[in-house]
């Protein structure tokens, strides 16, 4: 399978210009709009395996800077700055792999600011949200307040998790998705932490974990489009 990885420029209106990457298999079936966490960038080494695992299963992904860390400003973006970005990354994927079936999410803040939007208005074409590790709570303070928001989005939603992440406390995730019903899917990587790496006692590497999310994802993915 050929693989083309394209480097561009996202412009985000009245905001300015971010770096993005485009990663499409040949005969990619969809593509996923990949949103950072709050700490890294696009480029970083969990974002890049993500990226070249899905164009190795035939899924595109067009992953993007958020402007803080275009800007390398060490706070997160307001969530209207993030909400625009976000938009015009979809709406630019759209343009750039015509005939592909959308998704969207993240990881960690990039989903949650990806569902957030989704919330207030849908964004255009997208078919599913996924979340690599939706960031719940705040580590060690156990809640449910960043996903009232949820109960407002109508596609479906695929929950990747964890069981040792700190940032989503499986006895308040749990309830959250099941609330949602038929439209929220939640996968459990066994001692995964928030990034689903998993400790040398488990029996298996960093790697497997990872390999499972990218085979549930793209399962899920399929199932869709």
């Amino acid at each position: 399978m050929l693989v083309e990885t394209r480097e561009l420029k996202l412009d985000i209106e009245r905001i300015g210009t971010v770096s993005a990457i485009l990663r499409q298999p040949d005969r990619a079936r969809a593509c996923y709009v990949l949103a950072h966490g709050a700490g890294a960038d696009m480029r970083h080494s969990f974002m890049e395996r993500v990226a070249e695992g899905l164009a190795n299963r035939g899924i595109a992904t067009f992953r993007f800077n958020f402007p803080h860390m275009e800007k390398k400003l060490g706070r997160p973006d307001q969530p209207a700055v993030a909400h625009a970005a976000i938009r015009a990354a979809v709406a630019e994927a759209a343009r750039l792999c015509p005939g592909l079936k959308l998704f969207a999410g993240g990881k960690s803040f990039g989903g949650r600011m990806t569902s957030q939007a989704q919330s207030k208005s849908p964004l255009p074409g997208v078919r599913g949200l996924a979340f690599l590790g939706f960031p719940l709570h705040a580590a060690k303070k156990p809640s449910s307040e960043r996903a009232e928001h949820l109960a407002g989005i109508t596609v479906p939603m695929l929950f990747l998790q964890g069981t040792r992440d700190e940032l989503a406390d499986l006895g308040h995730l749990t309830p959250v998705i099941a609330q949602l019903g038929a439209k929220a899917t939640l996968h459990q990587v066994e001692g995964g932490d928030h990034s689903f790496a998993v400790l040398k006692k488990s029996g298996r590497t960093n790697e497997e974990a990872l390999t499972e999310v990218l085979d549930a994802l793209t399962a899920w993915i399929n199932g869709i489009a």
